[in-house]
């Protein structure tokens, strides 16, 4: 009798056991079918990073470069030798200087937005919180004669400086070899913007977007869905995860009141004098995102997950909760990169 009861038991637990494996079996392909499918649409939405952010007009060369990286180091470029390109977009501390403002060449100056990270800049539609410049070539040489920021008078007080050194008449002349006066304010532009062209930072979620089934762990992958379900996806799309496109701030309500902000930009307005312009910014790419705070245009809000929530209610009118939040926050986190120690001091 004993061992009737005992071959019964024997049998209802291989029973078990292949139900259980069957199950498990089961569960796994159904998560790999569901990892497949949000990896497919990541890919997408996103699509892959390049190496260099390329510019027909000004082709990307080691000699341009090397004049561009010792140019966006160069504090001879502000009036009182305060300041550099590197000031206000440190390198060390993912392109920005974490301030709300930052100050300019002269004593107690600041300027009026924040200043967005320059990493990845060179594949947004267009540069400037107001998108008034179309590339980091056109930006590169505003600050430099803005008298809120580094100060230089004008373009030629500013070649006439360089001029004097010898390095720069040889470093010019490398970079741009087919021309015969090659040390002047159009070249100093693309020098600077071909620097700026390589200051290119992939992260893990770029291995996911690329086929890496393990480069993202559970709560990552929750994020990023989340990120998508949610409609964030709708201005933070393309290999920056934003900067392809121009945005009202405060769709569904005024920014002012949720970020606090102490004077009211009009954003691209305040260039077009258009009331349609009104509130209308450049989307800010979401790369490296978690480093480059204070948020906003005017560095208003300095913590992210603050950040996300209002942008929940202005953007997409949802009430995020806190856990989705921290989902979300979660994805952004795998956007964190580096910039290749050779392009830093």
């Amino acid at each position: 009798m004993k061992n009737k009861w005992y071959l019964l038991i024997m049998i209802l637990v291989l029973i078990s056991c292949n139900n259980s494996k069957k199950e498990n079996t089961v569960n796994k392909t159904e998560n790999k079918l569901e990892y497949t499918a949000l990896q497919k649409r990541a890919q997408s939405l996103f699509g892959e990073l390049p190496k260099v952010a390329k510019n027909d007009a000004n082709p990307v060369t080691a000699e341009k470069v090397a004049l561009g990286k010792k140019l966006y180091f160069e504090t001879k470029l502000s009036k009182n030798g305060n300041q550099s390109c590197n000031t206000c977009h440190n390198l060390n501390t993912y392109g920005v200087d974490n301030l709300p403002t930052s100050p300019g060449d002269g004593k107690g100056t600041l300027g009026t937005r924040n200043s967005p990270t320059t990493l990845n800049a060179a594949l947004h539609i267009a540069q400037f919180w107001d998108g008034r410049e179309p590339d980091v070539e056109a930006q590169a040489g505003g600050p430099i004669l803005n008298p809120v920021e580094m100060g230089m008078p004008d373009e030629k007080t500013v070649i006439r400086r360089l001029s004097k050194e010898k390095e720069y008449r040889e470093m010019f002349a490398k970079a741009f070899p087919d021309e015969k006066n090659p040390i002047n304010y159009k070249n100093l532009k693309k020098a600077i913007g071909a620097f700026e062209r390589k200051l290119i930072t992939p992260s893990k979620f770029d291995k996911f977007l690329a086929g890496d089934a393990k480069a993202l762990n559970e709560k990552e992958l929750k994020g990023l869905q989340l990120f998508i379900d949610k409609g964030c996806i709708t201005c933070h799309n393309g290999n920056a995860l934003g900067g392809k496109m121009f945005q009202k701030f405060g769709l569904y309500g005024n920014y002012w009141e949720y970020t606090k902000s102490k004077s009211i930009d009009k954003g691209k307005a305040e260039v077009s004098k258009k009331e349609a312009d009104n509130y209308i910014f450049k989307t800010p790419s979401l790369r490296n995102i978690t480093k480059t705070y204070p948020y906003f245009h005017d560095g208003s809000v300095k913590d992210l997950k603050e950040a996300i929530k209002i942008m929940g209610k202005l953007q997409v009118n949802k009430d995020l909760t806190d856990d989705e939040v921290q989902s979300i926050y979660d994805f952004l986190e795998t956007l964190t990169g580096e910039v290749p120690a050779e392009y830093k001091m």
